[in-house]
């Protein structure tokens, strides 16, 4: 049986970092409270969970759009709401029936609770659970706090990792899930739509997985030169909007040295960007939408029919932690260069600003409570 006591002292109040309807954002104390942890540790946890002192929190695109928007598709944001799913940390506290974690152990939590009885979770696919709860998907609360409860199976040990690497392998498992499922292969000409933080990891993917050549396209000029530093081989492309699709997607082939690409891997669900994407890829050729984008748009129909492509989408990942925490830990993909900006857990706000503000520059914008490493 693992013990209950803790190993850090709890003298900060838990505080979490809130948005709602109105488009608000602050940053105020909430649950668990530090008092109860302090007294219980541990003991009042249910069968199987543990608590975290969380250290590093990736803000991620979606947590913006809730804050900004107020909702994706059909999750709304309709109260007071905690943000943020990337995140690492330590564990302080555990519940006796816990075995293979122990209080001191560094972690990365997944931040998907399933209920393991539907279909899609009995055959592996538990990203598509029919009661998944998503922490910080409305209405379930997320992980930007100073300590969490959550169950010890999605709390991946990291050993000596940094917290913030451990947080960054939240989006890595969405660009790994894209890439088995793309099944993008040695030799493959791909073409990477968007050079945001998803659209960034998964060219460091492709470029782990042989693929070439490599095409990454943005409107920002900035964002493309982090995509030329990260992976020098990279031909980058500006969109032009001016241009039509067919007219972007002959542009984007001559960069890639006429070379169509075999699989496009689409990162930002813009309708325009898809389009593109459709026009370049070679007859047979797969356009692979990792992006999240408006509930309905139009697509090219017959060009995707004449020329046999295949339109194919992905929804979160599930079974990609233990690779994610290979390949970092092997150095088989640095995601460092992406860190734009640090932010202490109580300059939330200004984090988000910045994260928001496309005059910023920034890429990945991390939240950090009492960082040791």
């Amino acid at each position: 049986m693992s013990s209950t006591t803790t190993i850090e002292t709890i003298s900060k109040p838990n505080i979490g970092v809130f948005t709602n309807p109105d488009h608000k954002l602050w940053v105020e104390e909430t649950g668990p409270k530090t008092d109860d942890l302090k007294a219980k540790k541990g003991e009042d946890l249910p069968e199987g969970w543990v608590t975290v002192a969380i250290k590093s929190t990736g803000i991620c695109g979606s947590d913006v759009h809730f804050w900004r928007n107020g909702a994706i598709g059909p999750m709304v944001v309709t109260d007071n709401h905690i943000l943020g799913h990337e995140s690492a940390g330590v564990v302080i506290a555990t519940h006796p029936s816990v075995t293979h974690l122990q209080t001191g152990d560094r972690v990365a939590i997944e931040p998907g609770l399933i209920c393991n009885n539907c279909e899609q979770c009995l055959t592996g696919r538990y990203n598509g659970c029919e009661k998944m709860r998503f922490l910080s998907t409305p209405p379930i609360d997320g992980l930007l706090r100073r300590y969490v409860n959550h169950p010890a199976i999605w709390c991946h040990k990291i050993g000596d990792m940094t917290f913030e690497n451990g947080a960054l392998l939240e989006p890595l498992s969405v660009a790994l899930a894209g890439m088995e499922r793309a099944g993008v292969a040695l030799g493959d000409c791909v073409l990477i739509c968007g050079a945001g933080p998803i659209g960034l990891i998964t060219l460091l993917c492709c470029q782990a997985a042989g693929a070439c050549p490599l095409v990454i396209t943005d409107i920002d000029e900035g964002r493309l030169e982090v995509a030329s530093k990260i992976c020098p081989r990279v031909k980058t492309y500006k969109v032009d909007t001016s241009l039509s699709p067919s007219d972007a997607g002959a542009a984007i082939v001559k960069i890639a040295g006429d070379v169509k690409p075999a699989i496009a891997m689409e990162c930002t669900g813009v309708e325009s960007s898809v389009a593109n994407a459709i026009y370049s890829v070679k007859f047979g050729g797969k356009v692979f939408v990792i992006g999240v984008g408006r509930p309905e748009m139009s697509l090219p129909f017959m060009r995707l029919s004449t020329q046999e492509i295949d339109l194919q989408f992905q929804y979160r990942y599930s079974n990609t932690w233990p690779r994610a925490i290979r390949l970092v830990r092997d150095g088989v993909i640095d995601m460092r260069q992406m860190v734009t900006h640090r932010f202490d857990l109580e300059d939330a706000v200004k984090a988000f600003e910045t994260s928001g503000d496309v005059k910023s520059g920034a890429i990945k914008v991390m939240i950090q409570s009492e960082i040791d490493s």
